[in-house]
C-alpha cells in the first residue's frame, strides 16, 4: 500500500506484554499513526472512556483471561464503532469466530508478522474512514430539507440556521449557548461542515470536570518523558484539528488558569506540549460552547473578559424546547422514524393524546431527553401506533399531574375553558395548520372548524 494513501488515524493497543505492544505502537507510527498504549482492561476502557480512536488493536487473552472480548464490546458500544483488531498466540478458531461474529474486524496470530500486521490495520483505518464519511454523506441525504440535521421550524431554529449558514464560510470564532441537550454539538458540527475547513477534521472536547493538568495535556499534548506515563510523544486536541476546526464544549467550566493559557494559544497561534520548549504553530478555527452565563462569570470574575470577547466572535443562542414547543410534533416524527428503523419495528405514527403529553411536558433535558424518551417508547411498543400506555412515569398522566409540565395549567377551569385553550395552543404550535391540528387533536376537520368558531378562536 502506497503510503501516501493511509490514513493517519489515532489507534489504541492493548496488550499485557509491554514489549510487544511497544514494537506493534512503533510499527505504526512509522506509517504516521498515532498509538496509545494500555496495558490491562482497566487501562482500555479508561482509554475508550476518554477519547475517540479510528482502529482498536487488542490482544486476545491477557492475564489468562480473554479480555480481548471484553475490549471489543466496549469498543462495539462506541458511536462510532471503531474497527477491532484481535491478536493472539492461540489458534483459538471458536472465539475467533465469535469475536466476528460479535464485529471485530479481523484477528491475527503471533508471531506477528509486522508488514501484515501494518496492512491489516491501514485496511481498518480506512474502513474507519469510509464508515465516518458514509454516516456524514447519509446524514446530509436523509436531512435534505434541514441543514445539516438541525429539525425546526419555529422561529428561534430559523434564526439558528440561518446564522449557521452565515458564519460557515469565514474564520470567525463562534459562541454557542444553550441547556444541555439543546444540540450545541449540532450546530457546531454543522458549521464545520459548511466551511472550508470542511475536509479537515472537527475535534471536540468537553471541558467539564477536567482538572487543568489534565486538560492541559489534552489541548496541547506532551513529550516523551514529559510525567509519569508518558511513553511516546502525543499530540493535543489543537494539534490534531489543524487547518480544521476545534470544538470546546462547556468551556464556562475551563479552570481560571486554563483561560489564560488558552488566550495565549488563540492570540498567537501557536502551542507548547507539555516538557517541551518548542512552539508549535497551529491554525484552527475555534467553536465554544457552554450552558452557563458567561457575562455573569466575567462580572463575578469567574470567566476571563478577554478570553470571553475572544470567543464570542459570532454567537448562536440555542432556546430550550419548552420555548419552541413548534419544534416538538416534527421532532417527535422524525424520532420515531429513525427509532423503529433502528429497531426494525413497524411504527405508523403516535396517537393524538399521547403526543399532546409529550407536547405539554417541561423537557429540562430537551432534545436528548425527547429523543431518549420516543426511543424507549418504540422499543417498549407491541402496537402500530404509540400510546399513553408508552409514556415514562415522569410524563404519563398518573397520580394526577404526571409531571406534564403543561398540565396542571388547567387545574381548577371548567372543561369548556379548558378544551379553548387545548385548541388555542393546538393552533398556535402547528402555525394555524387547521388539518394538522385537527390530527393532533384526534377530531374531524368539520369539528374543529366548529370549535374555532364557537370560541372566536378564528384570528
Amino acid at each position: 500500500m502506497d503510503e501516501s494513501t493511509i490514513n493517519k488515524s489515532q489507534v489504541l493497543v492493548v496488550d499485557d506484554e509491554r514489549e510487544h505492544a511497544q514494537v506493534m505502537c512503533e510499527a505504526l507510527a512509522r506509517q504516521g499513526h498515532e498509538c496509545d498504549l494500555a496495558y490491562n482492561l482497566a487501562e482500555a476502557r479508561s482509554r475508550l472512556e476518554r477519547k475517540r480512536y479510528d482502529v482498536v488493536v487488542t490482544d486476545l487473552v491477557m492475564e489468562g483471561k480473554r479480555d480481548g472480548l471484553e475490549v471489543l464490546r466496549r469498543s462495539r458500544e462506541l458511536f462510532p464503532p471503531p474497527p477491532v483488531v484481535l491478536v493472539t498466540a492461540h489458534a483459538d478458531v471458536p472465539t475467533c469466530r465469535q469475536a466476528l461474529h460479535e464485529g471485530a474486524y479481523d484477528y491475527i496470530e503471533k508471531p506477528l508478522d509486522l508488514e501484515y500486521f501494518r496492512a491489516q490495520v491501514n485496511r481498518a483505518a480506512e474502513r474507519s474512514a469510509l464508515l465516518k464519511q458514509n454516516q456524514v454523506l447519509a446524514e446530509l441525504l436523509e436531512h435534505s430539507a434541514s441543514f445539516e440535521g438541525i429539525i425546526g421550524k419555529s422561529a428561534a431554529m430559523q434564526k439558528v440556521v440561518q446564522t449557521a449558514r452565515q458564519v460557515a464560510a469565514s474564520d470567525i470564532p463562534v459562541l454557542i449557548m444553550g441547556e444541555s441537550g439543546t444540540g450545541k454539538e449540532l450546530v457546531a458540527r454543522a458549521i464545520h461542515n459548511n466551511s472550508r475547513r470542511r475536509k479537515k477534521r472537527m475535534v471536540a472536547l468537553n471541558c467539564a470536570g477536567l482538572s487543568e493538568s489534565i486538560l492541559e495535556d489534552e489541548l496541547f499534548g506532551h513529550v516523551k518523558g514529559a510525567f509519569t506515563g508518558a511513553q511516546s510523544d502525543r499530540e493535543g486536541r489543537f494539534e490534531h484539528a489543524d487547518e480544521g476546526t476545534l470544538f470546546m464544549d462547556e468551556i464556562g467550566d475551563m479552570p481560571s488558569a486554563m483561560q489564560a493559557k488558552l488566550l495565549r494559544v488563540l492570540e498567537n497561534g501557536e502551542v507548547v506540549r507539555l516538557g517541551s520548549n518548542d512552539p508549535i504553530r497551529v491554525n484552527v478555527r475555534l467553536i465554544s460552547a457552554t450552558n452557563r452565563k458567561l457575562e455573569e462569570m466575567v462580572a463575578d470574575r469567574q470567566f476571563r473578559e478577554d478570553l470571553y470577547f475572544r470567543i464570542k466572535g459570532m454567537t448562536i443562542h440555542i432556546a430550550p424546547l419548552r420555548e419552541r414547543r413548534e419544534d416538538i410534533p416534527l421532532l417527535i416524527h422524525y424520532f420515531v422514524q429513525q427509532s423503529a428503523e433502528r429497531y426494525d419495528k413497524k411504527i405508523e405514527g403516535i396517537k393524538p393524546e399521547a403526543q399532546q403529553m409529550l407536547m405539554g411536558y417541561s423537557w429540562p433535558g430537551n432534545v436528548r431527553q425527547l429523543k431518549n424518551v420516543i426511543e424507549n417508547m418504540v422499543v417498549l411498543s407491541t402496537e402500530g401506533e404509540l400510546g399513553l400506555e408508552s409514556l415514562p412515569a415522569e410524563i404519563r398522566p398518573a397520580g394526577g399531574d404526571g409531571g406534564g409540565g403543561g398540565m396542571n395549567n388547567l387545574v381548577g377551569i371548567s372543561i369548556t375553558q379548558a378544551e379553548r385553550e387545548l385548541i388555542r395552543n393546538t393552533l398556535k404550535m402547528v402555525e394555524g395548520n387547521r388539518e394538522q391540528a385537527a390530527k393532533m387533536l384526534g377530531i374531524g376537520e368539520r369539528t374543529l372548524y366548529r370549535k374555532i368558531k364557537e370560541y372566536e378562536l378564528a384570528d
